[in-house]
């Protein structure tokens, strides 16, 4: 998984925008303004956040060594996945939709029905 295809990936998902809050050098993705997944430019191989079930974030970061702590996150919430071609993207993918329903789930129910009527 490269830049572009990441990118491309998460802003196919329903109500997902793009910004630079961090400055130039951090990408970052949001459903109804709350962070799901966030990356820098520079880093190669492709690095990125995205937020985690603290169980399956602790199964994750045993089962595969790409995966680890989130870096600069709170680690209970959110691993750092390098994409360095030891999982297939389909599973890099998984884990994006993860991350994404996670955050849905956790929206208010007015922000639920924002999301909805989004097209």
């Amino acid at each position: 998984m490269n830049l572009e295809f990441f990118r491309e990936y998460c802003l196919s998902k329903k109500g997902v925008t793009e910004s630079l809050p961090f400055g130039e050098g951090t990408l970052v993705f949001k459903v109804m303004d709350k962070v799901f997944a966030l990356t820098g430019f520079d880093s190669q191989p492709l690095s990125f956040n995205i937020k985690c079930d603290p169980e399956k974030a602790i199964e994750l970061r045993e089962q595969h060594s790409c995966v680890l702590p989130g870096y600069h996150m709170n680690k209970k919430h959110w691993n750092t996945i390098i994409a360095d071609g030891s999982v297939k993207d389909q599973l890099l993918q998984e884990w994006i939709d993860h991350s994404y329903n996670l955050v849905v789930k956790a929206l208010t129910k007015a922000k639920k029905e924002e999301l909805a009527a989004v097209e």
